[in-house]
């Protein structure tokens, strides 16, 4: 049973790291002390472990289930932890649900499996059956993960709205459509319907801009760097404070311009890498097929984390000030 039966996803959710030692295996030391470092900035309202930024392509459910234990064991009750769901097949992402749910979840971060790829959105019954296994199977509120549509995984509108009067155990969406004009739609119509979905925004690379639209929180693996630089702006633009806000996102700037360079596919190893950079992490680790970092690259970060003002201590909570 999760000790956040009535948490609703909202607020700042970072998603974290996974370390890896150079032989691949999860080192468990470096993700203990990764978790203590972004649950340790205030103004957090959840964690997000097994998405993409703990590579979670690349970990079988052996490993997922091993993330969950060293997230609960190290964390506890201090925060609601939402567990990815990744599968492209809905009875595994069942599976993978009830295992979450038994090892200590607050919620689900449902992704859209690759089979849909070649064609699901003119199918929005297979985005239906999706959704409707994996609530059948557990108790969690479930988040919708809403890519762009142009990469053949993103759910058009009509199906979105079908899916949370459908299936209502699905309470938020992390939306990452890409289109901004898309982005606000969602967020008016999800979040005004009779039963509330709250929008989530994954949008880092222009996080202010879809702030400032009314996302109810935001979901980030560049959280795992500068979770405390996103507490200070969320915080700064629910309070109107423009000013504010444009100082902090002055510091942001340099960083995502960085993390979400092309090819984008690289973003979390560029996360690893910067935070090994700032002595917060051993030598960044990835598994294949994705590879290390070029030289010029780290160089990018390191002139990344200069032009930010971000230092090799702890992240200071910029958010109480």
């Amino acid at each position: 049973m999760t000790n956040f039966k009535d948490w609703l996803p909202q607020g700042v959710i970072p998603a974290v790291l996974l370390p890896f030692k150079p032989d691949f295996s999860i080192d468990a030391a470096a993700y203990r002390k990764h978790l203590r470092d972004v649950a340790a900035v205030p103004g957090l309202s959840a964690l997000t472990v097994n998405g993409h930024s703990c590579e979670v392509h690349a970990c079988n459910l052996d490993e997922q289930r091993e993330v969950m234990r060293l997230t609960m064991d190290e964390l506890g009750d201090r925060l609601p932890i939402i567990a990815g769901v990744y599968a492209d097949g809905s009875l595994e992402a069942a599976r993978i649900a009830r295992h979450a749910e038994a090892d200590g979840a607050t919620a689900l971060l449902v992704f859209p499996p690759q089979s849909m790829s070649m064609g699901g959105q003119l199918r929005p019954e297979m985005a239906l059956a999706h959704f409707s296994t994996i609530a059948a199977a557990t108790s969690l509120p479930l988040i919708c993960f809403n890519y762009s549509l142009a990469g053949g995984l993103g759910y058009p509108p009509e199906t979105l709205l079908r899916l949370v009067e459908a299936v209502p155990s699905i309470r938020a969406v992390k939306d990452w459509c890409g289109d901004p004009m898309q982005h606000e739609r969602n967020i008016r119509a999800l979040q005004n319907l009779p039963r509330p979905v709250t929008v989530l925004t994954t949008h880092s690379a222009w996080l202010m801009s879809s702030l400032v639209l009314g996302c109810s929180g935001l979901l980030s693996g560049a959280g795992s760097v500068i979770a405390d630089l996103q507490v200070a702006l969320f915080e700064a633009v629910r309070a109107a404070d423009l000013p504010r806000a444009r100082a902090i996102n002055d510091r942001i700037f340099p960083i995502v311009q960085a993390f979400y360079a092309p090819p984008f596919l690289d973003m979390h190893n560029r996360m690893k890498e910067m935070l090994h950079l700032l002595g917060r992490l051993p030598p960044a680790v990835v598994r294949p097929p994705l590879v290390k970092l070029p030289a010029p690259e780290i160089e990018r970060l390191k002139q990344a984390i200069a032009a930010a003002g971000l230092s090799r201590e702890a992240q200071p909570a910029l958010a109480a000030e």
